[in-house]
């Protein structure tokens, strides 16, 4: 989408420092960080919110993902979160994963 953040981002019209990135997703760190850690995990392809995500694979990927940003951030013993909006919550409507850590303890 052309007023889409993200899919700027995506396009390398707005510059961000890639964690990691392939064919289908990217991860950036959020520029409001709520934790030491605070990546957001984006699926390339615009998806307008979590209800929106089609087929079996891109879901399989986008968990794939948390699951080795979990191990890449240092964070798999170390109080993480993860987040997802919906519902007209989301800052920017296209779908995005938060991974926030470590979490001080409550």
């Amino acid at each position: 989408m052309k007023n889409c953040v993200f899919c700027q981002i995506r396009e390398g019209k707005i510059p961000t420092k890639l964690f990691y990135e392939d064919a289908d997703v990217m991860v950036f760190p959020d520029i409001h960080p709520q934790a030491k850690t605070h990546l957001l995990i984006v699926p390339k392809k615009h998806v307008p919110e979590f209800l929106f995500v089609e087929g079996e694979i891109m879901r399989e990927k986008l968990f794939h993902t948390v699951q080795s940003m979990i191990n890449k951030a240092g964070l798999r013993d170390n109080r993480y979160q993860i987040k997802i909006n919906g519902g007209g919550l989301q800052d920017v409507n296209h779908l995005h994963i938060h991974l926030l850590g470590p979490l001080p303890v409550a």
